[in-house]
């Protein structure tokens, strides 16, 4: 079949929409026809090459949508199913899936190869070649033929153009706080940087219990939103956070500071470890750019204060477990997801939507499939 696409030719371009050829399903996958995906970071990282990936490629890896044709194989799938992509496949059979850590499942190791699971790009085509999708699933294309293991089974009530947010920035930002930081009530946590996934952590903070939520974000337009969605506390800069810290917590410090900046920078790190507590951990969920190997850490404190840097992919979740999890705080009004989205555009807006999300304008933005 026939569908449009927004593609990445070259590092550095902008985003083009153009028909492609979509195989049919093959053994273990489906189509899905995507009605919402959000503009992640993440496909930002690949324009400017922060995250390399083989081009050309179809990007998107944030999408809802439903279910139309299953290929053989397909067990927990049928026509009509109302689904999220996962941007990280979960097999349910290797040691990381069966152990309950399904955001590290073996078959991650293909979300940037840009071809299937079989190490092919046989299901999509343009201008006479192999067109790449990023993380299997490709959510900048009206339909999609995916994996099984990307796509996680929801309720049919609940908005697809709120879903899709689940597929990567707020499940990981909720993971930050709650799995990773381990975010106890009554905790003061630290939220650097307020956009897709910042806004997740803060909200994964409140429902936590956390007493203190201090968002640092240079943006001060964002300060409005921040607050709505649970932050007690809105400032700048860091240094203005540290002393902001200092007081709140008569010089004991935060009990954790989540990264969630757009660019990850090495000096940013010595800075978020000032901030937190003895005992107290720093989590690294931003991206940096693939050649930064060079943070800048007073590694003393880390044996003297006990303190505890960590990683967080996919905010630890387990996506078949917590996807229908927090869809169903939204349901509540527990999670906001409306709240979040500051724009609505249709595929051909793409490059606006990215650009919008550069300029600070946006915490969320969502495209909205016109089929």
């Amino acid at each position: 079949m026939k569908t449009n696409a927004a593609i990445l030719w070259e590092y550095g371009s902008n985003w083009t929409v153009e028909e492609i050829d979509l195989d049919p399903p093959g053994d273990g996958e489906v189509l899905v026809s995507w009605e919402a995906t959000g503009l992640c970071h993440s496909d930002e990282h690949i324009r400017t090459g922060d995250l390399p990936a083989p081009l050309p490629l179809i990007g998107g890896h944030e999408g809802a949508g439903i279910v139309r044709e299953v290929g053989a194989g397909v067990v927990g799938l049928a026509p009509g199913d109302h689904v999220v992509a996962s941007f990280l496949p979960a097999c349910g059979r290797c040691r990381f899936c069966s152990t309950g850590h399904q955001n590290l499942c073996d078959l991650g190791a293909m979300i940037m190869a840009g071809t299937q699971l079989d190490g092919t790009y046989r299901r999509h085509h343009a201008n006479g070649q192999d067109i790449g999708v990023m993380a299997l699933v490709g959510t900048f294309s009206q339909y999609g033929t995916v994996p099984e293991a990307s796509i996680v089974k929801i309720d049919d009530d609940i908005p697809l153009s709120r879903a899709c947010l689940l597929g990567c920035g707020v499940t990981t930002g909720w993971g930050s706080a709650v799995n990773t930081a381990d975010v106890q009530p009554g905790d003061t946590v630290v939220v650097i940087g307020f956009g897709g996934i910042g806004s997740g952590a803060v909200q994964g903070a409140r429902l936590a219990g956390a007493e203190k939520i201090v968002v640092v974000e240079p943006v001060e337009q964002k300060r409005e939103k921040a607050i709505q969605l649970g932050a007690t506390h809105f400032v700048t800069s860091l240094p203005e956070a540290t002393a902001l810290v200092a007081e709140l917590t008569r010089g004991v410090m935060a009990d954790s500071a989540i990264l969630t900046v757009g660019l990850l920078e090495g000096a940013m790190l010595e800075d978020a470890a000032n901030i937190i507590r003895k005992g107290g951990a720093v989590v690294m969920t931003a991206l940096s750019t693939m050649a930064d190997s060079s943070p800048t850490l007073g590694m003393m404190m880390f044996t003297l204060f006990q303190k505890r840097l960590l990683g967080s992919l996919y905010g630890e979740a387990n996506p078949r477990a917590d996807i229908p999890r927090l869809l169903s705080l939204y349901r509540e009004g527990k999670l906001l997801l409306d709240e979040t989205v500051t724009h609505e555009y249709k595929l051909a807006e793409v490059n606006e939507g990215y650009e919008d999300m550069r300029e600070g304008r946006n915490i969320r933005g969502v495209i909205l499939h016109d089929h």
